[in-house]
């Protein structure tokens, strides 16, 4: 509670009930009689009871703008730890030699639920994304966030970029993304199935 100290007000329920009831006794008139005894059968009106609901919701409603004036909180803790990683790029030909069913059920999806299982296991290590075909493309910069990288992964559509094998290209493009970081630990894993055939950069100069 920012301000505890309105939770007092909730006393003034007490003469707010005291004057409810007092109220409630003048409003009816009485009158002697010997015995009461031929009213014995006759029950209370369901209506005369439902009169005192509109107060208990009045008692309500001032209840919760005390609460609210109190200002109820809750807390968050934040813990820090260091976890010294790797960074590491996946480097994925997307080409459609990749479609070739010599894996269940072809290579394509067999590569990505590789990627996807060594993603989950790298706890803490900064990870990236790049694919490629007859060019190549960055698809998700170093992050941590496992979910994020499986989740693409697991997107990924042959027929994204223009067919072809640039496997030089797709090196090229992992070392931009990953030279500049500052694990000491740094990690290209290239996932292709066929020998390089187009792009600007060679497989061995990338190399």
């Amino acid at each position: 509670m920012a301000h505890p100290e309105y939770l007092w007000l909730f006393l003034l329920f007490i003469p707010l009930i005291a004057w409810y009831v007092f109220k409630q006794r003048g409003l009816h008139a009485s009158m002697e009689v010997s015995t009461v005894s031929a009213f014995g059968r006759i029950g209370r009106s369901k209506l005369a009871a439902m009169r005192h609901i509109l107060f208990l919701l009045q008692l309500g409603a001032i209840g919760c703008v005390i609460v609210v004036l109190s200002r109820p909180q809750t807390r968050d803790s934040w813990n820090t730890s260091s976890v010294e990683g790797t960074d590491i790029v996946i480097s994925m030909d997307i080409s459609t030699s990749m479609l070739a069913r010599d894996f269940k059920p072809d290579r394509f999806e067999a590569a990505k639920e590789v990627a996807s299982k060594f993603v989950a296991g790298r706890e803490g290590d900064n990870i990236g994304v790049v694919i490629f075909a007859a060019e190549s493309f960055t698809a998700i910069p170093m992050t941590t966030d496992r979910s994020m990288i499986a989740n693409y992964i697991g997107d990924i559509k042959m027929g994204m970029l223009q067919d072809g094998t640039a496997i030089g290209d797709g090196l090229a493009t992992s070392i931009n993304r990953i030279k500049e970081g500052k694990a000491k630990s740094k990690s290209i894993i290239l996932l292709t199935d066929g020998s390089n055939n187009t792009g600007n950069v060679a497989p061995l100069t990338a190399a």
